[in-house]
């Protein structure tokens, strides 16, 4: 056998397990008013994003929440729908609180897979939906893409009412008994 071979014989084996990463939310800077993300203690408060009527857009490098770590959608009111899209290449791992203000519906879109650990948790007065879509789809026929992010013409006022999914969609994973979700 060729060294060639062997050395992916054996990255194919390490990269077949998997590594714990990092947990970040780290904004992509897309919008025209961009998310920011402040860190008091264990929480990542999510402020900012950019308002379209009752939505509010969210875009991200990473999103990935740690044990133990909260992140926490800072919205207003008034806010109906929070829109957050990955557009990095990583898969979101969440194995803490996700927390948002009021009613808020809550939309995590990340095409290259979620993880839920066996710590994640919701706190939202909404519904939550996650999804391995590439892009959320509106009325009008705009749609919030995570592959070719868009800035403001993009942005809609409008319901969501359909996803955009690509030929290879990354898996959504629940472990542990994180599927026996408490709604407080």
């Amino acid at each position: 056998m060729s060294s060639s071979f062997i050395f992916k014989l054996i990255t194919l084996y390490c990269l077949s397990f998997s590594i714990p990463v990092a947990a970040q939310i780290i904004p992509d800077n897309t919008l025209p008013n961009d998310s920011r993300v402040t860190t008091q203690g264990n929480t990542n408060i999510i402020n900012g994003g950019t308002k379209a009527g009752n939505n509010l857009f969210h875009s991200f490098e990473q999103f990935s929440l740690s044990t133990g770590r909260t992140g926490y959608f800072d919205n207003t009111s008034d806010i109906q729908n929070i829109i957050t899209r990955v557009t990095g290449k990583s898969i979101s791992n969440i194995d803490g609180l996700l927390k948002a203000n009021g009613t808020a519906n809550l939309f995590l879109l990340n095409p290259n897979g979620i993880v839920f650990g066996s710590n994640a948790r919701l706190d939202i007065g909404g519904s939550f939906l996650g999804s391995t879509a590439s892009s959320l789809k509106f009325a009008n026929g705009k749609e919030f893409n995570t592959t070719a992010p868009q800035t403001t013409s993009l942005l809609t006022v409008n319901v969501p009412i359909g996803l955009g999914l690509d030929n290879n969609p990354g898996e959504i994973r629940v472990q542990g008994s994180a599927n026996n979700l408490a709604i407080p």
